[in-house]
Protein backbone atom coordinates (compact mmCIF):
# COMPACT_ATOMS: atom_id res chain seq x y z
CA UNK A 1 0.00 0.00 0.00
CA UNK A 2 1.39 3.34 -1.14
CA UNK A 3 1.73 5.63 1.97
CA UNK A 4 3.57 8.57 -0.46
CA UNK A 5 1.62 11.72 -0.60
CA UNK A 6 2.36 15.29 -1.92
CA UNK A 7 1.40 18.61 -1.59
CA UNK A 8 1.64 21.37 -3.96
CA UNK A 9 1.52 25.41 -3.01
CA UNK A 10 3.41 28.25 -2.05
CA UNK A 11 5.71 26.81 1.31
CA UNK A 12 7.65 28.60 3.79
CA UNK A 13 9.35 27.41 6.98
CA UNK A 14 12.18 28.54 9.12
CA UNK A 15 15.38 27.22 9.81
CA UNK A 16 17.21 29.36 11.91
CA UNK A 17 16.93 32.93 14.56
CA UNK A 18 16.30 35.91 12.08
CA UNK A 19 17.90 37.63 15.56
CA UNK A 20 20.97 35.09 15.19
CA UNK A 21 21.21 34.86 10.89
CA UNK A 22 19.37 37.82 9.63
CA UNK A 23 15.76 37.53 8.69
CA UNK A 24 16.57 36.96 4.85
CA UNK A 25 18.41 34.02 5.98
CA UNK A 26 16.67 32.58 8.43
CA UNK A 27 13.55 30.79 6.26
CA UNK A 28 13.42 28.57 2.76
CA UNK A 29 10.23 29.75 0.72
CA UNK A 30 9.23 27.90 -2.37
CA UNK A 31 6.59 30.11 -4.76
CA UNK A 32 6.25 26.68 -6.71
CA UNK A 33 6.91 23.70 -3.86
CA UNK A 34 6.54 20.84 -3.16
CA UNK A 35 5.89 18.92 -0.09
CA UNK A 36 6.47 15.10 0.16
CA UNK A 37 5.43 12.61 3.18
CA UNK A 38 5.84 9.23 3.52
CA UNK A 39 4.66 7.22 6.89
CA UNK A 40 3.75 10.16 8.96
CA UNK A 41 7.55 12.26 7.78
CA UNK A 42 8.87 14.52 5.47
CA UNK A 43 10.18 12.80 2.69
CA UNK A 44 11.30 15.75 0.47
CA UNK A 45 10.43 19.30 -0.01
CA UNK A 46 11.97 21.87 -2.80
CA UNK A 47 10.56 23.21 -6.17
CA UNK A 48 7.82 21.16 -7.79
CA UNK A 49 10.09 21.45 -11.01
CA UNK A 50 12.93 20.01 -9.24
CA UNK A 51 10.73 17.08 -7.50
CA UNK A 52 7.78 15.64 -9.43
CA UNK A 53 9.71 13.31 -11.29
CA UNK A 54 10.83 11.85 -8.58
CA UNK A 55 7.21 10.67 -7.05
CA UNK A 56 5.59 7.14 -7.34
CA UNK A 57 3.60 6.53 -10.78
CA UNK A 58 0.95 6.83 -8.08
CA UNK A 59 1.26 8.95 -5.38
CA UNK A 60 -1.18 11.53 -4.71
CA UNK A 61 -0.77 15.28 -5.36
CA UNK A 62 -2.92 17.51 -3.84
CA UNK A 63 -2.69 20.84 -5.65
CA UNK A 64 -3.31 24.58 -3.57
CA UNK A 65 -2.36 27.76 -5.91
CA UNK A 66 -4.04 30.19 -3.78
CA UNK A 67 -2.29 28.48 -0.55
CA UNK A 68 0.88 28.52 1.82
CA UNK A 69 1.59 25.44 3.53
CA UNK A 70 3.86 26.39 6.97
CA UNK A 71 4.82 24.13 9.92
CA UNK A 72 1.87 23.71 11.94
CA UNK A 73 2.11 26.57 15.12
CA UNK A 74 3.24 25.71 18.41
CA UNK A 75 1.60 27.28 21.70
CA UNK A 76 4.26 27.30 24.68
CA UNK A 77 1.87 28.37 27.22
CA UNK A 78 -2.04 27.50 27.35
CA UNK A 79 -4.74 26.49 30.02
CA UNK A 80 -7.35 23.56 28.71
CA UNK A 81 -9.37 24.16 31.46
CA UNK A 82 -10.22 27.27 30.98
CA UNK A 83 -11.22 27.09 27.37
CA UNK A 84 -15.21 28.03 28.22
CA UNK A 85 -13.93 30.92 30.73
CA UNK A 86 -12.16 32.97 27.96
CA UNK A 87 -13.45 36.28 27.56
CA UNK A 88 -14.48 36.87 31.35
CA UNK A 89 -14.74 40.30 31.78
CA UNK A 90 -12.88 43.10 34.18
CA UNK A 91 -9.92 41.68 36.80
CA UNK A 92 -6.30 41.58 36.71
CA UNK A 93 -4.36 38.52 37.02
CA UNK A 94 -4.68 37.38 41.21
CA UNK A 95 -8.71 38.57 41.11
CA UNK A 96 -9.28 37.04 37.62
CA UNK A 97 -8.10 33.59 39.50
CA UNK A 98 -10.10 33.58 42.34
CA UNK A 99 -13.34 35.03 40.61
CA UNK A 100 -13.40 33.07 37.21
CA UNK A 101 -10.81 30.48 37.22
CA UNK A 102 -11.10 28.36 40.18
CA UNK A 103 -14.62 28.05 40.23
CA UNK A 104 -14.40 26.96 36.93
CA UNK A 105 -11.39 24.64 37.36
CA UNK A 106 -13.44 22.71 40.60
CA UNK A 107 -15.76 20.85 37.37
CA UNK A 108 -12.68 19.19 36.27
CA UNK A 109 -13.11 16.91 38.96
CA UNK A 110 -15.75 14.86 36.79
CA UNK A 111 -14.33 12.93 34.16
CA UNK A 112 -17.04 13.37 31.67
CA UNK A 113 -17.01 16.86 31.69
CA UNK A 114 -12.93 17.07 31.04
CA UNK A 115 -13.32 14.73 28.35
CA UNK A 116 -15.84 16.90 26.96
CA UNK A 117 -13.64 20.16 26.94
CA UNK A 118 -10.45 18.34 26.25
CA UNK A 119 -11.94 17.30 22.95
CA UNK A 120 -13.41 20.61 21.89
CA UNK A 121 -10.24 22.75 23.30
CA UNK A 122 -8.10 20.71 20.63
CA UNK A 123 -10.49 20.65 18.13
CA UNK A 124 -10.23 24.34 18.44
CA UNK A 125 -6.34 24.29 18.51
CA UNK A 126 -6.68 22.31 15.12
CA UNK A 127 -9.50 24.72 13.83
CA UNK A 128 -6.43 28.20 13.80
CA UNK A 129 -3.46 25.66 12.89
CA UNK A 130 -1.99 25.00 16.66
CA UNK A 131 -0.53 21.10 16.19
CA UNK A 132 1.64 21.05 19.48
CA UNK A 133 0.99 22.80 22.98
CA UNK A 134 2.70 22.82 26.34
CA UNK A 135 -0.19 22.85 28.24
CA UNK A 136 -2.01 23.16 31.89
CA UNK A 137 -4.53 20.56 33.39
CA UNK A 138 -5.93 21.31 36.92
CA UNK A 139 -5.26 19.77 40.06
CA UNK A 140 -7.54 16.91 39.67
CA UNK A 141 -5.82 13.02 37.88
CA UNK A 142 -9.01 13.16 35.74
CA UNK A 143 -8.22 16.40 33.76
CA UNK A 144 -4.75 15.34 32.57
CA UNK A 145 -6.31 11.69 31.60
CA UNK A 146 -8.84 13.40 29.66
CA UNK A 147 -6.29 15.73 27.64
CA UNK A 148 -4.04 12.55 27.29
CA UNK A 149 -6.79 10.36 25.83
CA UNK A 150 -8.19 12.80 23.48
CA UNK A 151 -4.79 13.86 22.01
CA UNK A 152 -3.95 10.67 21.30
CA UNK A 153 -6.90 10.06 19.38
CA UNK A 154 -5.50 12.28 17.32
CA UNK A 155 -2.01 11.50 17.55
CA UNK A 156 -0.37 14.90 18.66
CA UNK A 157 2.66 15.90 19.89
CA UNK A 158 1.02 17.83 23.11
CA UNK A 159 2.39 18.45 26.82
CA UNK A 160 0.40 18.66 29.53
CA UNK A 161 0.73 18.46 33.77
CA UNK A 162 -1.39 18.36 36.68
CA UNK A 163 -1.69 21.56 38.67
CA UNK A 164 0.48 20.99 41.98
CA UNK A 165 -1.28 23.51 44.45
CA UNK A 166 -1.53 23.06 48.21
CA UNK A 167 -1.81 26.46 49.63
CA UNK A 168 -4.02 30.07 48.78
CA UNK A 169 -6.58 27.96 46.65
CA UNK A 170 -9.54 26.92 47.67
CA UNK A 171 -9.81 24.01 49.54
CA UNK A 172 -11.64 22.16 46.67
CA UNK A 173 -8.77 22.72 44.59
CA UNK A 174 -6.24 22.05 47.32
CA UNK A 175 -4.23 18.87 46.98
CA UNK A 176 -1.15 18.01 49.35
CA UNK A 177 3.01 17.89 48.50
CA UNK A 178 2.48 13.59 48.70
CA UNK A 179 -0.58 13.54 46.86
CA UNK A 180 0.43 15.73 43.58
CA UNK A 181 3.91 13.82 43.82
CA UNK A 182 1.89 10.44 43.65
CA UNK A 183 -0.47 11.28 41.66
CA UNK A 184 1.83 13.09 38.91
CA UNK A 185 3.67 9.92 39.48
CA UNK A 186 1.22 7.93 38.23
CA UNK A 187 0.26 10.09 35.31
CA UNK A 188 3.78 10.30 34.21
CA UNK A 189 4.47 6.65 34.57
CA UNK A 190 0.88 5.87 32.48
CA UNK A 191 1.25 9.32 29.91
CA UNK A 192 4.60 10.47 29.49
CA UNK A 193 6.31 9.48 26.29
CA UNK A 194 3.21 7.17 25.54
CA UNK A 195 3.54 7.80 21.38
CA UNK A 196 3.74 11.78 21.06
CA UNK A 197 2.99 12.64 24.37
CA UNK A 198 4.95 14.26 26.84
CA UNK A 199 4.46 14.83 30.44
CA UNK A 200 5.17 18.38 32.16
CA UNK A 201 5.20 18.86 35.89
CA UNK A 202 3.43 21.52 36.91
CA UNK A 203 3.25 24.15 40.09
CA UNK A 204 1.06 26.73 38.99
CA UNK A 205 2.99 29.29 40.54
CA UNK A 206 5.01 30.00 43.41
CA UNK A 207 2.26 31.40 45.65
CA UNK A 208 0.26 28.35 45.50
CA UNK A 209 3.04 25.73 46.36
CA UNK A 210 4.56 25.60 49.74
CA UNK A 211 8.49 25.04 49.68
CA UNK A 212 7.38 20.91 50.07
CA UNK A 213 5.67 20.88 47.18
CA UNK A 214 7.97 22.47 45.40
CA UNK A 215 10.86 20.18 46.70
CA UNK A 216 8.49 17.34 45.33
CA UNK A 217 8.30 18.73 41.51
CA UNK A 218 12.14 19.11 41.91
CA UNK A 219 12.20 15.48 42.68
CA UNK A 220 9.54 14.14 39.93
CA UNK A 221 12.20 16.13 37.39
CA UNK A 222 15.35 14.27 38.78
CA UNK A 223 13.26 10.68 39.34
CA UNK A 224 12.72 10.98 35.35
CA UNK A 225 13.85 11.61 32.04
CA UNK A 226 12.91 14.26 29.72
CA UNK A 227 10.13 15.44 31.83
CA UNK A 228 8.90 19.30 31.68
CA UNK A 229 8.73 22.22 33.81
CA UNK A 230 5.50 24.44 33.11
CA UNK A 231 4.57 27.13 35.55
CA UNK A 232 4.39 30.99 35.97
CA UNK A 233 6.86 33.53 36.52
CA UNK A 234 7.02 37.52 36.92
CA UNK A 235 3.44 38.15 35.44
CA UNK A 236 2.11 40.59 37.75
CA UNK A 237 3.34 43.50 39.35
CA UNK A 238 1.04 42.39 42.97
CA UNK A 239 2.21 38.78 42.10
CA UNK A 240 5.82 39.38 42.13
CA UNK A 241 5.48 41.70 45.54
CA UNK A 242 3.09 38.45 47.11
CA UNK A 243 6.11 36.22 45.97
CA UNK A 244 8.85 38.32 47.44
CA UNK A 245 6.48 38.50 50.83
CA UNK A 246 6.15 34.14 51.18
CA UNK A 247 9.64 33.78 50.08
CA UNK A 248 11.52 36.70 51.84
CA UNK A 249 15.12 34.91 51.82
CA UNK A 250 14.89 34.18 47.82
CA UNK A 251 16.98 36.73 45.67
CA UNK A 252 14.06 37.08 43.37
CA UNK A 253 11.36 35.31 42.03
CA UNK A 254 12.93 32.86 39.68
CA UNK A 255 15.24 32.02 42.65
CA UNK A 256 12.17 30.62 43.90
CA UNK A 257 12.24 27.46 41.55
CA UNK A 258 15.72 27.83 41.09
CA UNK A 259 16.38 26.62 44.69
CA UNK A 260 14.07 23.98 44.33
CA UNK A 261 15.94 22.55 41.13
CA UNK A 262 13.60 23.35 38.76
CA UNK A 263 15.65 24.84 36.20
CA UNK A 264 16.37 22.61 33.20
CA UNK A 265 16.45 22.90 29.46
CA UNK A 266 12.70 21.81 29.36
CA UNK A 267 11.55 24.45 31.78
CA UNK A 268 9.50 26.74 30.28
CA UNK A 269 8.22 29.63 32.53
CA UNK A 270 4.95 31.53 31.08
CA UNK A 271 5.04 35.75 31.24
CA UNK A 272 8.47 36.69 32.41
CA UNK A 273 7.78 40.51 32.30
CA UNK A 274 9.26 41.68 35.61
CA UNK A 275 12.58 40.16 35.52
CA UNK A 276 16.14 41.65 36.17
CA UNK A 277 19.43 40.99 34.62
CA UNK A 278 20.04 38.07 37.29
CA UNK A 279 16.76 36.24 36.10
CA UNK A 280 17.38 36.89 32.78
CA UNK A 281 20.99 35.06 33.03
CA UNK A 282 20.34 32.52 34.81
CA UNK A 283 17.37 31.62 32.18
CA UNK A 284 20.05 31.73 29.49
CA UNK A 285 22.29 29.54 31.95
CA UNK A 286 20.01 26.88 32.43
CA UNK A 287 18.24 26.91 29.21
CA UNK A 288 15.01 27.73 30.09
CA UNK A 289 12.81 29.15 28.00
CA UNK A 290 10.18 32.29 28.68
CA UNK A 291 6.46 31.54 26.87
CA UNK A 292 5.64 35.19 25.50
CA UNK A 293 1.68 35.49 26.12
CA UNK A 294 1.03 38.92 24.55
CA UNK A 295 -3.25 38.63 24.55
CA UNK A 296 -3.53 37.46 28.30
CA UNK A 297 -0.77 40.24 29.44
CA UNK A 298 -2.95 43.23 27.88
CA UNK A 299 -5.87 41.48 28.75
CA UNK A 300 -5.52 41.10 32.42
CA UNK A 301 -3.02 44.55 32.48
CA UNK A 302 0.01 42.33 33.08
CA UNK A 303 2.80 44.36 31.30
CA UNK A 304 4.70 44.38 27.84
CA UNK A 305 7.08 41.83 27.41
CA UNK A 306 10.71 42.78 26.97
CA UNK A 307 11.55 40.57 24.02
CA UNK A 308 14.65 42.34 23.06
CA UNK A 309 16.07 42.17 26.58
CA UNK A 310 15.39 38.35 26.60
CA UNK A 311 17.11 38.31 23.52
CA UNK A 312 20.05 40.02 24.82
CA UNK A 313 20.73 37.68 27.31
CA UNK A 314 19.70 34.96 24.72
CA UNK A 315 16.92 33.44 26.55
CA UNK A 316 14.79 30.63 24.79
CA UNK A 317 11.53 32.48 23.87
CA UNK A 318 7.87 30.93 22.36
CA UNK A 319 4.76 32.52 22.11
CA UNK A 320 1.26 31.45 24.20
CA UNK A 321 -1.97 32.38 23.65
CA UNK A 322 -2.38 31.59 27.14
CA UNK A 323 -6.11 30.93 26.47
CA UNK A 324 -8.26 31.70 28.79
CA UNK A 325 -6.79 34.41 30.31
CA UNK A 326 -5.41 35.03 26.55
CA UNK A 327 -8.28 36.13 24.61
CA UNK A 328 -7.69 34.00 21.38
CA UNK A 329 -6.77 30.58 20.22
CA UNK A 330 -5.38 31.83 17.11
CA UNK A 331 -1.40 32.47 16.60
CA UNK A 332 -1.66 34.87 13.85
CA UNK A 333 -3.72 37.17 16.14
CA UNK A 334 -1.64 36.70 19.28
CA UNK A 335 1.58 37.31 16.67
CA UNK A 336 -0.19 40.32 16.05
CA UNK A 337 -0.44 41.72 19.68
CA UNK A 338 3.21 40.57 19.97
CA UNK A 339 3.83 43.36 17.31
CA UNK A 340 1.39 45.95 19.05
CA UNK A 341 3.57 44.85 22.04
CA UNK A 342 7.11 45.43 20.81
CA UNK A 343 5.62 48.50 18.97
CA UNK A 344 4.68 49.96 22.68
CA UNK A 345 8.25 49.44 23.61
CA UNK A 346 9.95 51.09 20.96
CA UNK A 347 11.06 47.82 18.79
CA UNK A 348 10.06 46.49 16.50
CA UNK A 349 8.93 42.92 15.28
CA UNK A 350 9.97 41.11 11.73
CA UNK A 351 7.26 39.02 10.50
CA UNK A 352 9.57 36.22 9.77
CA UNK A 353 10.70 36.48 13.32
CA UNK A 354 6.91 36.65 14.17
CA UNK A 355 6.74 33.27 12.38
CA UNK A 356 9.76 31.51 13.82
CA UNK A 357 8.60 32.24 17.38
CA UNK A 358 5.33 30.30 16.38
CA UNK A 359 7.17 27.72 14.94
CA UNK A 360 10.77 26.74 15.28
CA UNK A 361 11.79 29.24 18.03
CA UNK A 362 8.14 27.45 19.87
CA UNK A 363 9.65 24.02 19.26
CA UNK A 364 13.44 25.19 20.55
CA UNK A 365 12.11 26.24 23.72
CA UNK A 366 10.57 23.00 24.25
CA UNK A 367 13.59 20.89 22.81
CA UNK A 368 11.35 19.11 19.90
CA UNK A 369 13.46 20.96 17.37
CA UNK A 370 13.95 17.52 16.14
CA UNK A 371 10.37 16.21 15.77
CA UNK A 372 8.69 19.60 14.82
CA UNK A 373 8.34 23.52 14.32
CA UNK A 374 10.20 23.36 10.73
CA UNK A 375 9.48 20.76 7.43
CA UNK A 376 13.38 20.00 7.24
CA UNK A 377 13.37 16.00 5.45
CA UNK A 378 12.71 13.65 8.30
CA UNK A 379 10.88 16.03 10.77
CA UNK A 380 7.75 14.37 11.44
CA UNK A 381 4.77 15.95 8.97
CA UNK A 382 2.68 18.77 11.16
CA UNK A 383 1.67 21.59 8.84
CA UNK A 384 -0.99 23.36 8.35
CA UNK A 385 -2.49 25.28 4.64
CA UNK A 386 -2.87 28.28 4.63
CA UNK A 387 -6.25 30.09 2.52
CA UNK A 388 -4.68 33.15 1.17
CA UNK A 389 -8.11 33.84 -0.37
CA UNK A 390 -9.76 33.09 3.46
CA UNK A 391 -11.91 36.24 3.03
CA UNK A 392 -12.37 39.15 0.42
CA UNK A 393 -9.74 41.55 2.75
CA UNK A 394 -7.33 39.27 2.90
CA UNK A 395 -7.58 38.65 -1.18
CA UNK A 396 -7.77 42.07 -1.97
CA UNK A 397 -4.52 42.87 0.77
CA UNK A 398 -2.65 40.05 -0.78
CA UNK A 399 -2.76 40.76 -4.36
CA UNK A 400 -0.61 43.97 -3.60
CA UNK A 401 2.19 41.66 -1.63
CA UNK A 402 5.57 40.99 -3.44
CA UNK A 403 6.94 39.28 -0.89
CA UNK A 404 6.80 36.31 2.11
CA UNK A 405 7.31 39.22 4.51
CA UNK A 406 4.60 41.05 3.16
CA UNK A 407 2.63 38.03 3.34
CA UNK A 408 3.13 36.71 6.46
CA UNK A 409 2.70 40.08 7.89
CA UNK A 410 -0.49 40.46 6.50
CA UNK A 411 -1.91 37.06 7.54
CA UNK A 412 -0.61 37.81 11.41
CA UNK A 413 -2.60 40.74 11.27
CA UNK A 414 -5.92 40.02 9.63
CA UNK A 415 -5.54 36.40 9.59
CA UNK A 416 -7.79 34.01 11.97
CA UNK A 417 -8.73 30.45 12.43
CA UNK A 418 -11.20 30.80 8.66
CA UNK A 419 -7.00 31.13 6.73
CA UNK A 420 -6.56 27.62 8.07
CA UNK A 421 -7.77 25.42 5.30
CA UNK A 422 -6.38 21.95 6.58
CA UNK A 423 -4.14 21.04 9.59
CA UNK A 424 -2.25 17.83 9.56
CA UNK A 425 -0.34 16.40 12.22
CA UNK A 426 1.70 13.05 11.54
CA UNK A 427 0.59 13.72 7.68
CA UNK A 428 -3.10 12.74 8.75
CA UNK A 429 -5.53 15.59 8.42
CA UNK A 430 -6.99 16.54 11.65
CA UNK A 431 -8.80 19.27 10.91
CA UNK A 432 -10.63 20.47 7.41
CA UNK A 433 -12.11 23.97 7.40
CA UNK A 434 -15.90 23.03 6.26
Amino acid sequence: MNQEFAWRSAIMHCIADPTDVGPDNAYEYYEDGLLVVENGRIKALGNASDLLFSLNADTPIEHHPNALITPGFIDTHIHFPQADMIASYGEQLLDWLNNYTFPEEQKFADADYANDVAERFLKELLRNGTTTALVFGTVHKTSVEAFFTQAQRFDLRMICGKVMMDRHAPDYLTDTPDSSYSDSKALIEKWHQNGRLHYAVTPRFAPTSSSEQLHKAGQLLQEYEELYLHTHLSENQKECEWVHDLFPESKHYLDVYDHHQLLSERSVFAHGIHLCDLEYERLHETGSAIAFCPTSNLFLGSGLFNLAKAEQHKVNVGVGTDVGGGTSFSMFATLSEAYKVTQLRGENLNPIKSFYMATLGGAKALKLQDKVGNLAVGSEADFIIIDKQATPLLTTRLQRSSTIQDTLFALMVLGDDRAIQATYAAGRCVHRRQ
